[in-house]
């Protein structure tokens, strides 16, 4: 079974920063690993529906996409070692406070069209005035 888990959201200021990671464990069959070629992030805040913010590619199989949101203040990264991502998140505003999710895709298709395999469970991101 495959298990996405976030860890580091909490609360700050505005102007303040956070580092979102997301890692990966399990298995899609007994003795062989899940192994994601790509990574997303996601938010959804209170009353809104969830959007994209960030995807990277592992082994630098593509382009790196950033929301227009969050472009010059969101770096996406990643470890294919340790089958975990990252979301550094600097300048953040009120505006980024919303649940943030990691989603992870394997095939080609998969993370062309961003239709991830897997989804987190979410971590809580809270920025104050």
């Amino acid at each position: 079974q495959v298990h996405l888990a976030e860890s580091g959201g909490g609360s700050v200021q505005a102007g303040g920063s956070l580092r979102l990671s997301c890692a990966v464990s399990g298995d899609v069959e007994s003795g062989v690993p899940y192994t994601p070629n790509c990574m997303g992030w996601f938010r959804q805040a209170p009353g809104k529906e969830r959007e994209q913010v960030a995807q990277i590619y592992f082994y630098g199989l593509g382009d790196t996409y950033y929301d227009d949101s969050v472009k010059g203040r969101f770096t996406v990264s990643e470890d294919n070692a340790k089958r975990t991502a990252f979301l550094q998140m600097n300048s953040l505003k009120v505006e980024d406070t919303a649940i943030y999710y990691c989603a992870a895709g394997h095939s080609r298709i998969s993370c062309n069209t961003r239709e991830y395999d897997y989804l987190g469970q979410g971590t809580q991101v809270t920025v104050s005035s």
